[in-house]
């Protein structure tokens, strides 16, 4: 896989071994010696602090989604997130000793979505399943609790191989709280049970007690035979009752939910009833945000972001307040997960920063995208093209180019209705990350499109009718069935982040006054995070990313025909629901049912980009 980022420093040859260079798939276009590990060529800004560290510790992932050979490309912000998951074992194996030294504790939490985001996860060949290959790697590190997400449910399947091969592993401290999985038993007998764990009881290396729960959000866009519980109905379980009964030294709240507008105020006065002044610690995940808040002066709520762009670091001074009332100091840091930020921290060099284990897991990442034909050339892009960093729409627009020009031409490919005029609708959300000058490879496509939804249509919908359907389903036109808010609910119960997301990134835009910092050219672009925590977050200081509004759906540019025109109204098949409601919305002369549905490709929209770059990029 190419890491096109990444310059080899010429230092003195070593001793033979494989070059780091080359064991991280870094492109070199100059000599290098087989010495210390390349660090990205573009400068990268150092920490602005030390970490700072209290008697209990947490290291946080979440919504990592299979980004585990780091962020390759060399425009910012990518460098910043460079570091590989082989880097991250390494940086917390040198945390854990110095944990050791400083006789405290420190544990490794993640907060769910291992499933869906980079060719690691979905490049897996026919017969496979998503991220069976790339989650052995996460099994390697000493994780003391991970809590299920979102997208282990989508695809039962998924959910199955996380139960039988996955959660095993985890010896207990893979928890689900509110999640199910029907599975065949031994009698065979259809049944009901825990993906993992409902709550985990264990002492830390110092003793203390903890009581841990793995939550999920009221996700209501799971696949057949798995189960959501509501959480308002979970707090009332009496395996609940039982599991916070008993006080702990503190309560370790782990799960895909987010901090802010969400359930974790359910969970949180449900134990306060019982445990007015018991430190909870709280460990949230789902929109991609970098948050963090207190629900009371002996409680802290951390989300550390997605993609591994953070890590999150949680500190807590509980020593002196066993009994106490008084407030705990907690401490937050939103580090950026690279090699600098690591070497830092945990104040090695780039000579003595790797382990063993760290190097063993970035081979293997390495051989598995070799396995798995990453690196397979599509085209080369002629520049940057983002989904929210440019206005939409625009020729550096993401979701102009797929909607306008790639689905156009990747969806009548060999397609008999190719000659029909067309309509071509999708949601906004199905592209989730940036793509990048330079070589467009198959894991870029699965990048940024990483969901393999198909494409339906409706036959023969008159022109003027299929016309109002996107505008219509942006709200722009006067039809509007349902608001806004009550469309967003729906949309974020199925597991819909974008519009938290980017919320936020406009609001870090506009508070950080974006325009003037970038233009003082004294920062490196990357996240700029206002939180409601004492001090200041993020662990490197950014200017932030510009940000620019984009709609909920896109489409095709409309063809140039008379109002009465029949045309094909096509749209991937996640809008399906919605679509229909709009259309009958729209107009009263039919009433359009499932029925009158068909499949317009075989073409799955993972797909749409790597033809469109086959093309023209070539």
């Amino acid at each position: 896989m190419q890491l096109n980022t990444v310059l080899a420093l010429a230092l003195a040859a070593v001793a033979a071994r494989a070059c780091p260079g080359e064991e991280h798939g870094h492109d070199h276009d100059h000599e290098h010696a087989h010495s210390r590990r390349a660090f990205p060529q573009t400068h990268l800004t150092p920490p602005s602090r030390p970490l700072e560290w209290g008697d209990v510790n947490i290291i946080h992932t979440t919504d990592s989604h299979g980004w585990l050979l780091g962020h390759q490309k060399a425009s910012f912000p990518e460098p910043n997130y460079s570091g590989d998951f082989g880097d991250f074992a390494s940086f917390v194996a040198h945390m854990k000793q110095l944990a050791l030294e400083k006789d405290v504790d420190l544990l490794l939490v993640d907060s769910g979505d291992l499933h869906d985001g980079t060719g690691l996860s979905d490049g897996f060949p026919p017969g496979g399943v998503d991220a069976h290959e790339s989650n052995k790697f996460i099994l390697d590190l000493p994780y003391d609790v991970m809590a299920i997400g979102n997208h282990e449910l989508y695809i039962y399947n998924n959910t199955l191989d996380m139960y039988k091969n996955f959660v095993p592993k985890l010896k207990g401290h893979y928890l689900s709280s509110n999640v199910n999985i029907t599975i065949v038993n031994e009698a065979g007998e259809a049944v009901s049970v825990p993906v993992g764990k409902r709550f985990a009881k264990f002492r830390t290396r110092k003793g203390r007690k903890v009581t841990s729960l793995g939550v999920l959000f009221d996700f209501t866009g799971n696949d057949a035979n798995t189960t959501v519980q509501k959480v308002g109905d979970m707090v009332k379980e009496h395996w609940f009752a039982e599991a916070i009964k008993e006080e702990p030294d503190f309560f370790l709240l782990v799960g895909h939910m987010p901090v802010r507008k969400d359930n974790w105020p359910t969970v949180f006065n449900a134990i306060r009833a019982v445990h007015p002044t018991t430190p909870i610690l709280i460990l949230g995940g789902h929109t991609h945000i970098r948050d963090c808040l207190q629900l009371d002066g002996r409680s802290i709520a951390l989300e550390s972001g997605r993609y591994m762009e953070t890590v999150g670091w949680l500190s807590a001074k509980l020593n002196h307040h066993y009994g106490s009332k008084k407030d705990i100091a907690f401490t937050r840091r939103y580090l950026d997960p690279n090699r600098v930020t690591y070497e830092y921290h945990t104040r090695r060099s780039n000579f003595s920063f790797d382990t063993f284990q760290g190097e063993q897991i970035t081979r293997g990442l390495n051989e598995l995208a070799k396995r798995f034909n990453l690196s397979e050339l599509f085209g080369i892009a002629p520049q940057d093209y983002t989904i929210s960093q440019a206005p939409f729409p625009s020729n550096n627009s993401l979701l102009s180019l797929f909607a306008a020009e790639a689905m156009p031409y990747a969806l009548t490919v060999n397609n008999s209705r190719a000659g029909v005029p067309n309509i071509m609708i999708t949601n906004s959300g199905s592209q989730r990350f940036d793509v990048y000058a330079g070589p467009f490879s198959k894991n870029d496509q699965l990048t940024a499109s990483p969901f393999a939804d198909s494409f339906l249509y409706i036959p023969d919908v008159p022109f003027s009718v299929a016309n109002q359907v996107l505008p219509a389903l942006n709200h722009a036109g006067a039809n509007e069935r349902r608001s806004l808010e009550e469309r967003e609910q729906e949309l974020y119960a199925r597991g819909e982040v974008d519009m938290r997301y980017l919320k936020w990134l406009e609001e870090m835009d506009r508070r950080s006054n974006g325009p003037a910092r970038r233009a003082a050219q004294n920062a490196t672009l990357g996240y700029v995070t206002q939180d409601d925590c004492p001090g200041v977050g993020d662990d490197i200081l950014h200017a932030p990313l510009p940000f620019h509004s984009t709609p909920d759906f896109i489409g095709s540019d409309p063809p140039n025909v008379t109002d009465d025109t029949p045309v094909d109204l096509v749209f991937v098949d996640f809008i399906e629901t919605q679509l229909l409601e709009t259309v009958n919305a729209l107009q009263s002369e039919k009433k359009y049912v499932k029925d009158d549905v068909k499949p317009y490709t075989d073409v799955l929209s993972n797909a749409v980009l790597g033809l469109y770059a086959q093309k023209y990029w070539n």
